[in-house]
């Protein structure tokens, strides 16, 4: 079959990249950071990280579901560091764990794959590293997507024939990379970035899709039990809570017109509003009050950076006396004297309360060991839930705090 033409592809690729967005704000989130390009060298798709690459002739042969597949197929790989998490592994039978995760996610997400797209039950749930142990010794990668993962810095793609287990990829070689768009410097020079770079760069992206998409009520359940399952290993809990407080911050730029005294120029503006914030307390017999004094004292550390009013709460198997006590970004927050607790654990108290209070906070932060009474469905604002020890939480962010 001749390819089509290129401009039909194109609008092709537009509308499945709107519908993402539209339908799966998270994955559409993912796959708008990427830029999308036809090359003639990849025999179906491919991604170096920083673009994706596309063969004209295979997109045309997709339906636009199929097309959708595609797409978030490769803004996950990027998105969860596939190139940088590889290690000492054969290149070939770790694209095909990669293929196997990612390929499982979307399926399960209820997403259209292609005919020839690699899928298995087994490995549900596992990601690459767990399924690479469990792929045939002699596995190789044949999934319809290419791995252009290449640099100087550890994410160095091995020419083709150079190993027996490297794949029959393109040459990436000075020409190839020079041709990436990672950013210019003060003096419109062009400035590679390292692996580490780019993939704290994904790490900031996923975060932010994620915190996004729970905020306006569209993180499945499946991408939620991703999400807190692949932010914890790389990421310490503090980093992790900055991120999510920051991408509260409403400071933003306003062309209001200002006092006639300020003359007729308008010019823009720093405009901040204040964040609210519920902060709740478990304050059951198992988490110990030294651990809820170091939580706020993070908390503090950061409020005030966000100019962010702070409720604070305690609950065991109800609101404690004495709650709520309120903290203005100016005031110091502290650990109430008078904190009392010790019973049982419950949730739904807090949330509870809030809806009877009738506010709808920015977020809600949980701190707890996970082990209790959950109330049955999410709220409509995010929650992120700081967890010690091993529990676990049915639905909002799960980030584990050792």
């Amino acid at each position: 079959m001749s390819a089509r033409p290129v401009d039909a592809i194109g609008q092709k690729i537009a509308i499945a990249r709107t519908r993402l967005m539209m339908e799966r704000p998270f994955l559409g989130a993912l796959v708008a950071h990427l830029p999308i390009v036809p090359d003639t060298r990849c025999r179906g798709v491919a991604t170096d990280a920083r673009v994706i690459y596309y063969n004209a002739q295979f997109l045309g042969e997709l339906s636009l579901a199929e097309t959708q597949f595609v797409l978030a197929h490769q803004a996950l790989h990027c998105a969860l560091n596939h190139f940088t998490r590889r290690g000492s592994r054969l290149i070939a039978r770790w694209d095909a764990a990669c293929d196997h995760a990612v390929n499982q996610m979307l399926l399960d997400d209820g997403m259209t794959p292609p005919a020839t797209v690699s899928q298995a039950v087994r490995f549900r749930g596992l990601s690459a590293e767990e399924i690479y142990p469990l792929l045939d010794d002699g596995a190789s990668h044949q999934g319809f997507d290419e791995h252009w993962f290449g640099g100087s810095d550890g994410m160095a793609l091995q020419i083709a024939g150079a190993r027996h287990d490297t794949p029959d990829y393109p040459d990436t070689t000075a020409e190839f990379l020079a041709g990436h768009r990672d950013g210019v410097d003060e003096l419109a020079m062009r400035v590679p970035m390292t692996s580490t770079a780019i993939a704290a760069t994904w790490d900031d992206r996923l975060v932010a899709s994620a915190h996004a998409a729970l905020a306006a009520g569209r993180l499945g359940a499946p991408w939620r039990a991703i999400m807190a399952a692949t932010m914890q290993p790389r990421l310490p809990w503090r980093a992790l809570l900055a991120r999510f407080l920051v991408s509260m911050a409403r400071d933003d730029y306003s062309f209001q017109r200002p006092s006639r005294r300020g003359g007729e120029a308008i010019l823009p503006g720093l405009a901040s509003t204040q964040a609210n914030l519920v902060v709740a307390l478990d304050t059951s017999g198992s988490v110990e009050r030294d651990d809820l004094h170091q939580f706020l004292q993070e908390i503090d550390a950061l409020k005030g950076q966000l100019s962010a009013r702070v409720i604070l709460l305690g609950c065991d198997s109800a609101i404690v006396p004495g709650a709520p006590w309120i903290f203005e970004p100016w005031d110091r927050l502290e650990l109430p004297h008078d904190l009392a607790g010790g019973g049982s654990t419950r949730f739904g108290p807090v949330f509870d309360w809030v809806h009877r209070a009738g506010i709808r906070p920015d977020a809600l932060l949980y701190f707890t060991d996970a082990l209790g009474e959950f109330p049955d469905h999410a709220p409509a604002y995010p929650v992120l839930w700081l967890v010690k020890d091993n529990g676990k939480v049915p639905w909002g962010l799960h980030v584990q705090l050792n």
